[in-house]
């Protein structure tokens, strides 16, 4: 007893170190903001409690809407990135002339700084000098400039389309060794038995491809449920509010106007929702891990 009561002791010690960083950095902030999420704190040096005021405050028609934009933004960037993602990783693994120069091709969008990519795209955008207009206009596809950024629709689906090309290349990657991770033989065999192309893929490929498929897809789901990045620096929400998802109506609310007590319970919200999100995100996991353990 004596010595197992000393592992223990000891497994503790070597844990403490990692107890007191998380806590430092996770739990006191989360705390933090779970208590100013029930105040009027502002820039004002004192503030006083409000129980739920600020919570039924973001219960509104007007929050309703972004929370219902936030996902759909969401859904359509990730299922176009997963779409894009692993069509891209079943190309990449065919044994094509010049496989690893397109291999290395895919890496720029993640390499880039996302800032500068995104700059890159809010140039693209442009009506006057952006190359998007410029060339439907010369492909007679429209008559004048046409200003992606300036109007709801194109703007809500100019940010989706940036989004895509920045998350595309982790999901193509993550596909590729996924697939590549498929043992030949089950291929060799199924050719031998005379079974084709879209045969093989659909019976061998597709269905391996499915634990790697939902947890790309609910990595993918977290990451773009919580982007800021994207959407703020081409369009800041706008315009009228057509591109203002959680985070960024979090971030006006809460830097923009000084309102921290409502920006605290808009940013516990956005963290109810990606707990949801992390816990069917580990309950797949599990599920899949006990099930190929099998």
């Amino acid at each position: 007893m004596n010595a197992k009561r000393s592992a223990v002791i000891f497994a503790w010690m070597l844990l403490l170190p990692a107890v007191l960083y998380i806590s430092a950095i996770v739990i006191y902030p989360l705390i933090d903001t779970v208590n100013l999420s029930f105040t009027n704190a502002s820039l004002r040096k004192t503030y006083n409690y409000v129980g739920w005021l600020n919570y039924d405050k973001i219960f509104n028609e007007t929050f309703a809407a972004v929370i219902i934009r936030t996902f759909i933004w969401t859904f359509f960037s990730v299922l176009i990135k997963m779409i894009i993602g692993t069509f891209g990783a079943i190309m990449l693994n065919t044994a094509v002339p010049g496989r690893a120069l397109f291999r290395i091709l895919t890496m720029p969008p993640w390499i880039v700084p996302m800032a500068i990519g995104i700059f890159m795209w809010g140039w693209m955008y442009n009506g006057q000098f952006g190359m998007i207009s410029g060339v439907m206009q010369n492909w007679g596809l429209v008559d004048g400039p046409v200003a992606f950024l300036a109007y709801g629709t194109t703007a809500f689906w100019a940010t989706v389309v940036t989004d895509v090309w920045i998350g595309v290349p982790m999901v193509t990657l993550y596909m590729l060794a996924a697939i590549q991770a498929i043992p030949q033989d089950l291929y060799e065999a199924a050719w031998t038995d005379g079974a084709g192309r879209m045969y093989r893929f659909r019976r061998i490929t597709l269905p391996l491809l499915v634990p790697s498929l939902i947890t790309m897809s609910m990595i993918s789901l977290i990451s773009t449920f919580n982007s800021f990045d994207i959407i703020w620096i081409l369009t800041q929400g706008g315009p009228s509010g057509s591109t203002t998802t959680m985070i960024i109506d979090t971030y006006k609310t809460a830097i923009g106007s000084y309102k921290y007590g409502e920006g605290a319970a808009r940013a516990v919200l956005i963290c109810i929702f990606l707990s949801i999100f992390c816990f069917f995100y580990f309950r797949v996991t599990n599920r899949l891990s006990t099930e190929t353990a099998r």
